[in-house]
């Protein structure tokens, strides 16, 4: 994740609750879900939303092991729990594929998968402050396309900051080629249809 951080949203601040945040309605967000690449690492036979929600369902237990940080981080930071948990769903299959909190080679740490070729990491792999850090990277990518993209939408810009927390902002050149350069070709095409099971499953 390439990432000049800049400044936080708070909740506090803008009277906004928790339900979906400052940064859109992850619900409004359109989505075809994962790519069949993607899909495959869990055997699915199917590809799209579909195999999202599973893929999402697969990870509610593990996940559930963390929603009152990720509950938390979302309150202080006035970004929507759900979107959190379909990053960590996507990144870290809610901490299943770790090994001592590190993946990707040993390159990226915690639930969140935070590179530190890019950052230096705070906290520990499964902490509020870890999911705080992550959470703010996303911020700063949101941030970053709404700057880089003026005319976007709101929900726009969530969705493209979900892939450039994935691939960088420079990475992501239009909203209809949202996803050419993430992983898969589908990283928030994936996340989105994760978070939208989580938010109808209580975060």
């Amino acid at each position: 994740m390439w990432v000049v951080f800049v400044g936080l949203c708070l909740a506090g601040s803008l009277g906004v609750t928790t339900g979906s945040g400052c940064y859109g309605n992850i619900m409004e967000v359109p989505t075809t879900g994962a790519s069949c690449a993607t899909a495959s690492q869990d055997r699915l036979s199917y590809c799209g939303v579909r195999a999202s929600h599973q893929m999402a369902a697969t990870d509610l237990r593990n996940m559930d092991k963390y929603k009152t940080k990720i509950l938390a981080v979302g309150r202080n930071l006035c970004v929507d729990p759900a979107v959190i948990a379909g990053i960590i769903s996507r990144e870290s299959r809610a901490g299943a594929v770790l090994i001592n909190g590190w993946g990707d080679g040993g390159n990226a740490f915690g639930l969140m998968q935070i590179d530190k070729r890019w950052h230096t990491i705070r906290g520990a792999w499964n902490s509020e402050e870890n999911i705080s850090q992550g959470t703010e990277i996303l911020i700063s990518m949101i941030k970053s396309i709404k700057n880089k993209f003026s005319s976007w939408t709101q929900n726009q810009d969530l969705k493209g900051g979900i892939a450039a927390y994935n691939a960088g902002s420079g990475n992501i050149l239009s909203y209809s080629q949202v996803d050419s350069r993430t992983t898969g070709h589908d990283y928030s095409n994936d996340v989105v249809a994760r978070a939208q099971y989580y938010k109808e499953h209580g975060y």
